[in-house]
């Protein structure tokens, strides 16, 4: 597994790079909290961000946000202190594991581990979440494409849709992209 570490004490992280490597995993970059972290994601491609921190900042909050919003990966943290409000913006922030207290190496394969599952259900439901709103976005624009049909050609619903869905065909679209466009149409006229 490709790590992006992130440590600003350098004892630290000496014995977490080890840790990692004894594990099986390669450290593609090490960094500090006050790099551009979001670039170096972008640069180096990690499988999981991993970041040790005594208490994350709100800077470093904003930018694990940003990384979970723009380049989505499993991020781990582990911070020596914490309370409830941190652990709740560090989960707003889209964080996938949140570890209090350090980090103990006989621990880190099944923190890792435990942070991509929860990364890969959270994203699977962001998708599912998106297709579901793309398919009430497509049911509402067929519908309204449908009653355009309807009073424009004074057609029976059945007909209107049948309608649509030939138009859908032979564009080969779609059929919610062929009631938007429909409905674009219509608007200009």
């Amino acid at each position: 597994m490709r790590v992006m570490l992130v440590d600003d004490d350098q004892h630290r992280v000496v014995l977490l790079r080890q840790a990692l490597i004894d594990g099986g995993n390669a450290v593609v970059a090490q960094l500090t909290t006050s790099d551009d972290l979001l670039t170096a994601v972008a640069h180096h491609q990690p499988d999981v961000v991993l970041i040790d921190v005594d208490a994350p900042t709100r800077d470093t909050l904003e930018s694990l946000g940003q990384i979970a919003r723009d380049r989505p990966r499993p991020i781990v943290l582990f911070a020596k202190h914490g309370d409830a409000e941190t652990a709740r913006r560090a989960m707003r922030a889209g964080i996938s594991a949140y570890v209090v207290d350090g980090m103990p190496e006989s621990r880190l394969k099944s923190v890792i581990d435990v942070a991509i599952a929860r990364f890969d259900e959270h994203q699977a439901l962001r998708r599912e979440l998106e297709e579901t709103k793309m398919r009430l976005a497509d049911r509402r624009d067929v519908d309204r494409a449908k009653g355009m049909l309807m009073q424009r050609r004074k057609i029976t619903e059945s007909e209107a849709y049948e309608q649509l869905r030939k138009m859908a065909m032979d564009r080969n679209l779609r059929i919610g992209d062929a009631a938007r466009s429909l409905l674009a149409a219509a608007e200009l006229l």
